[in-house]
């Protein structure tokens, strides 16, 4: 297929992209003992961008023949030509870019496909049991195992040629206890690029579901914080939440150039000096972040990307049009989810990197706070950097000390405004958003995480 691709590129006498991908995925879901879901999924196709009179056509199909290529490449171009008359704003050109070749394998000491069926969804059964007998106050447990495998052939016409594979499970639990009228659920998630036993390499499915039901039945107890700004510690999972959702989106180039509250502040000043946060197609730090990528679906080396240095906002993140725009380099963030989607700029790996303050002396410097962990299920954030987010748990910090649990919080305001306030940053690291994916008119597997931090926050509470 690499070397029918090649060919095809060879003799285009426009700008082409061919990326010939396979995909096979699987999920298996228990809820209160009953198999939900059992589905297997492969797809297998080739989608086409031609850049022609400026303008990008898309096809796809799923006729892997050459002539079934070729035809494709025709529509692609016929798309671009028929609606190059409506643009305004043509493509001048694209920005030159390391391009991809060779071939680049999955870090997997342990294929998933090395594990059968059977044995997966034994897993699930088996933990959705423990979940469910844990505690007598559990009255409902959900358990689920996801898994995709991917090989993609990225060519274009102008020197990239990349073979890929990737591989990234996710495990998820969720418990939901109740005692008289009050009701709470906790939950934990695991996910990964890698193979099955990297996906329990920082957290055992055991310590998984102990977590979950402690923090299900804690909460039934437990009262509403009071609202209002507050110091706070923001773990890992918190920090990345705020990354991806809240910065991440608003220096995506797309939307910058659609309005975002970062358009111009290049080189301006946006949070706190002890604040530094990329992006990136690497797993620095740690291992296994479920955004690792070697290159993205233009054939772009996927590298480190720094968005703010020690405060400054420094970088966008790109696809080769974009960076043409502002005449830089490309930052390898054009992400395709499945052959048939048009390639758009999005984040892979985003991140705040640790600092110099040991984790002990983040807690030591709160008089009067709150410790927040893990994202509570909803939330929102949008292009200005506002935000809402849910917190699934949290505790009250006294004289540096982590203390009694609260129900019920969220936290808001301007995400910069947040990195602003942050006068500690901790010499850890964690991964923390792998299970899930990130949505822009289609969907794509995205990890976010750091340190733990301390800023100051609205917390959403009672008034007193």
């Amino acid at each position: 297929m690499q070397k029918q691709l090649e060919r095809i590129a060879s003799h285009a006498d426009e700008w082409t992209e061919l990326r010939y991908h396979v995909r096979q995925s699987r999920t298996l879901a228990v809820r209160n003992g009953v198999l939900e879901a059992s589905t297997s999924l492969r797809l297998t196709g080739v989608g086409v961008r031609v850049l022609s009179l400026g303008v990008f056509g898309f096809a796809s199909t799923t006729d892997l023949s050459e002539r079934g290529i070729r035809e494709a490449v025709g529509a692609a171009r016929s798309a671009a030509r028929t609606s190059a008359p409506a643009k305004r704003d043509r493509i001048q050109r694209l920005a030159e870019a390391p391009l991809a070749q060779g071939r680049f394998p999955v870090d997997a000491a342990d294929p998933l496909d090395a594990h059968t069926l059977e044995e997966k969804l034994a897993l699930v059964l088996s933990v959705e049991e423990k979940l469910r007998s844990a505690s007598p106050k559990v009255v409902s447990s959900t358990t689920s195992y996801d898994e995709i495998q991917d090989e993609k052939i990225l060519v274009t016409s102008d020197g990239a040629s990349a073979h890929l594979f990737d591989s990234k499970p996710s495990f998820r639990v969720i418990a939901v206890a109740r005692e008289a009228a009050s009701q709470a659920m906790g939950y934990e998630t695991v996910g990964v690029t890698g193979g099955w036993s990297d996906l329990f390499s920082r957290r055992t499915a055991d310590e998984l579901v102990e977590r979950a039901v402690r923090l299900a039945v804690d909460q039934l107890a437990a009262p509403p914080p009071e609202g209002g700004a507050s110091v706070v510690v923001l773990d890992p999972e918190l920090v990345g939440l705020l990354c991806h959702e809240a910065i991440g989106h608003t220096v995506e180039a797309d939307i910058v150039l659609g309005g975002a509250v970062t358009a111009g502040k290049i080189g301006q000043e946006v949070a706190s000096e002890r604040v530094t946060m990329c992006d990136s197609g690497l797993s620095p730090y740690d291992a296994h972040a479920v955004g690792t990528l070697p290159v993205d679906d233009e054939g772009v080396v996927a590298g480190r990307t720094v968005i703010i240095e020690r405060g400054i906002l420094r970088s966008y993140l790109h696809n080769r049009e974009t960076a043409a725009r502002y005449g830089v380099a490309p930052t390898g963030n054009a992400r395709a989810f499945v052959y048939s989607d048009n390639p758009i700029i999005r984040m892979r790996n985003t991140y705040i990197e640790p600092g110099e303050d040991d984790v002990a002396a983040v807690f030591a410097g709160v008089r009067r706070g709150f410790y927040l962990k893990g994202f509570g299920m909803s939330g929102e954030a949008d292009s200005s950097a506002e935000f809402m987010f849910g917190v699934r748990e949290a505790r009250r910090i006294t004289d540096g000390r982590i203390g009694e649990l609260v129900r019920g919080v969220t936290i808001s305001g301007n995400a910069f405004d947040v990195l602003r306030s942050v006068d500690a940053v901790g010499n850890d690291f964690a991964w923390e958003k792998g299970a899930g994916s990130c949505g822009k008119g289609q969907p794509a597997k995205v990890d976010a995480g750091g340190p733990h931090i301390r800023c100051t926050v609205t917390i959403g509470g009672r008034q007193e």
